[in-house]
């Protein structure tokens, strides 16, 4: 496992914090996590800019009313590149019905260029 920096560490949290925005802080939490040209992609979705992301997210919010996405484990990172795992939490019971993977790119200002998901656990059905 690689050490990660705090450019890795900082980058994925911004991701979180855009996952985890309220609708109205939404655009300025996408703009601080990725850069302008940003992509995102996983099993569901494959989409570039800042809007298609917001976009993605929204989707999210609106499927899975009270959740919020929270780390799971630790951010590694080498070089432009950053890995983690992440669930996909009930606020009120702590269920995880989702989770996931992804692999991350980053700018030389430590934004995002790229995320590149995978899903691990999803709901029956889903």
């Amino acid at each position: 496992m690689s050490a990660p920096t705090h450019r890795h560490e900082d980058a994925v949290a911004r991701c979180f914090e855009a996952w985890n925005a309220a609708p109205e802080a939404l655009p300025k939490a996408v703009a601080a996590a990725w850069t302008e040209d940003g992509r995102y992609t996983d099993p569901l979705a494959d989409v570039r800019g800042h809007e298609g992301i917001a976009a993605v997210i929204a989707a999210a919010h609106e499927q899975f009313p009270g959740f919020a996405v929270r780390l799971s484990g630790a951010v590694d990172g080498h070089h432009d590149t950053a890995r983690f795992s992440w669930e996909l939490v009930h606020e009120a019971d702590g269920s995880a019905p989702v989770a996931g993977s992804d692999v991350v790119t980053l700018d030389d200002e430590g934004r995002i260029r790229a995320v590149f998901g995978f899903l691990d656990r999803v709901p029956e059905g889903a």
